[in-house]
């Protein structure tokens, strides 16, 4: 559990002003070389403008700019507690709940939060695995779908109609990384696992999309769900279906729907949280660097 209080954080950034001087640190570092004089200098705060100024030649170096801050109207303390929100709660924060805290409208308050979660997605890169003796977790998931479309469709004998297929790969005690894909196929799945899996003992449930694996080279290790089998050794799916599970909850109780469009942000902020569960007091530090 971080130690980052929001008394910490208000003692941390009070103002607009720390905020800025913050991202000047964060983006610049503390010696910068003007890119106009080529000297080594010392840019100073410029009052009328949230930019800094060379003190041997005046040029500019505007933190902001390429940044979601750039051409917002909010201020920038208010995004940063929206970033302190999503990196201290386990469940996620919906446009609602920033609004009230915040003081925006709903508009900003949803804008905010899809644009933090592309960065959330976009720090947490999907690595590798493999080693000798590693073991990487594979399944799928159905997610979404309104409830009139899914009632319509179980009468109809299709019960996955109108949902979102989701593969996700975890290796034990490490990292996780999820993909939409669009058919529970070998052929929906094979690209992920060929490009991210080396050399692993691979745990999956009796899914016949799974059955490849041993061909390709893969110590491939199964459990039978449909007999009550869950676990059998090493081999099991609890680690992957444990994240299902929270992740499925979380957005029940936070989101209450979330749009197949929008799935993958949302998938790639609870991956964040995961991966970086061992390090929950670098987790605003990250994601304000990857802005």
């Amino acid at each position: 559990m971080s130690d980052f209080t929001v008394l910490k954080f208000m003692k941390r950034f009070p103002d607009d002003e720390s905020c800025l001087d913050h991202l000047m640190s964060v983006r610049f570092g503390d010696s910068i070389t003007c890119p106009k004089c080529n000297q080594e200098s010392k840019f100073h705060r410029i009052k009328k403008i949230p930019a800094y100024a060379c003190q041997f030649c005046g040029h500019h170096i505007h933190p902001m700019a390429g940044t979601p801050f750039e051409r917002s109207s909010t201020p920038l303390q208010k995004w940063f507690y929206a970033m302190y929100l999503f990196t201290t709660s386990r469940h996620g924060v919906p446009a609602k709940e920033l609004q009230r805290q915040l003081g925006v409208t709903y508009k900003c308050a949803w804008r905010m939060g899809h644009e933090i979660r592309k960065y959330m997605t976009d720090v947490d890169g999907d690595g590798h695995y493999g080693g000798s003796g590693t073991v990487v977790e594979m399944d799928e998931t159905s997610m979404g779908g309104r409830k009139r479309n899914r009632d319509y469709m179980m009468n109809r004998g299709n019960p996955q109609a109108g949902k979102t297929i989701v593969f996700g790969m975890v290796e034990r005690e490490g990292s996780l990384q999820t993909h939409v894909i669009k058919k529970r196929t070998r052929k929906a799945i094979q690209g992920h696992v060929k490009k991210v899996v080396k050399g692993s003992i691979v745990s999956t449930d009796e899914a016949g999309i799974y059955k490849y694996l041993t061909k390709a080279g893969y110590i491939h290790g199964t459990v039978c769900h449909e007999d009550g089998e869950y676990v059998r050794g090493m081999i099991h799916t609890n680690t992957i279906e444990g994240f299902w599970s929270r992740l499925k909850n979380s957005i029940r109780g936070t989101h209450v729907h979330v749009s197949k469009k929008h799935l993958p942000k949302y998938l790639g902020e609870f991956e964040y949280r995961y991966n970086m569960r061992k390090s929950p007091k670098w987790m605003f530090e990250r994601l304000l660097g990857s802005f």
